[in-house]
């Protein structure tokens, strides 16, 4: 039984659905727990618009796109603030465009949660990195800030001589020099000489993630091509679930329960595009009181054969710290 030690998931990560007005607004979550956000990921769900990234880490002026490589740009009217419950937009259409809807993603950076960002200076030599997680990330997305690189992914199911790409289709790559043949600790994290991760004087900020049962998981499963599906067990309800095949190129994708309130989950974000939503039943998802479930043929979610990682994060853990199950919605 997946017993845990987070027993409301949303004190730390959080969906939140809205629709800009090309001015200013506040956006309140609506979780059972109050979250003032670290990392806001959002993307504009009816029309075409990059995604914007930022952090309290390089502060809410700073913006990465998820779709480009492209350095941080500087603006002061995309996040305005980050507030005890939600935050404060400024009228850039990429976040706040009149009458779109938008989806945004908030997690909160705490070790109890298994989430830390690192700001670090290139140097072109081997090295390793501190962090704050106190256990072995199980997925890192470094992105070089002041020059335009790819975003650099470890993911443990991969190993630590390949990398995969956010930003990019392409399938997993084989590579010493992104994380130098060494797998991270529970204090450090390896990079190699590679420009994307470590390129002299340039800098870079770093997402870690550590799991934490019951309320986020960082592994692979592998596709059986069947339109019945494939169960991945979770350990939890999921909230958010983000995928990609590796094995082949294919789309990143992101389904959340705050965009699909019910099974199936079908509407799709690709993190690597800036197209909109696309709802298709016939790749939906359920999620499930212990994991998600494929219902789709579709390879880019399902080969027979096929393999794909995930990060997901819940909306409740299967067994609460006080053994009361979840149920599925």
């Amino acid at each position: 039984m997946a017993y845990t030690t987070i027993d409301d998931p949303s004190v730390y990560f959080q969906t939140t659905l809205y629709t800009g007005n090309g001015g200013t607004q506040s956006i309140t979550n609506t979780g059972n727990s109050d979250l003032q956000p670290d990392w806001i990921w959002i993307k504009e769900r009816n029309g075409t618009s990059d995604s914007a990234i930022t952090d309290s880490v390089r502060g809410n002026t700073k913006i990465f796109t998820s779709n480009d490589k492209a350095a941080e740009g500087t603006s002061s009217d995309y996040i305005t603030a980050f507030n005890s419950d939600g935050f404060s937009t400024g009228q850039n259409n990429q976040i706040n465009e009149s009458n779109k809807t938008h989806a945004a993603w908030q997690w909160k950076e705490t070790a109890d949660a298994g989430f830390d960002m690192v700001l670090y200076t290139g140097n072109d030599t081997a090295r390793t990195i501190s962090h704050s997680l106190s256990a072995v990330p199980k997925m890192m997305i470094i992105k070089c800030r002041n020059v335009g690189k790819e975003w650099t992914i470890f993911h443990a199911s991969l190993g630590n001589g390949k990398f995969i790409e956010l930003d990019q289709t392409t399938a997993v790559q084989t590579a010493t020099n992104r994380w130098n043949d060494t797998s991270p600790t529970s204090s450090v994290f390896t990079v190699g000489v590679d420009s994307s991760v470590n390129a002299d004087t340039q800098t870079y900020i770093a997402y870690l993630f550590s799991e934490k049962k019951g309320y986020s998981k960082f592994e692979s499963y592998t596709g059986n091509g069947n339109a019945d599906g494939t169960f991945v067990y979770t350990g939890f309800s999921p909230s958010f679930v983000m995928r990609k095949r590796t094995d082949a190129t294919a789309n990143w994708t992101i389904i959340d329960n705050k965009r699909d309130t019910f099974n199936l989950a079908d509407a799709k974000l690709k993190p690597n595009l800036s197209e909109a939503e696309n709802d298709d039943s016939s790749n939906g998802v359920d999620f499930l009181s212990n994991g998600f479930k494929n219902r789709t043929t579709d390879t880019e979610f399902n080969a027979d054969g096929g393999t794909y990682i995930y990060m997901a994060f819940a909306e409740n853990p299967f067994v609460t710290s006080t053994g009361v199950p979840a149920t599925a919605r």
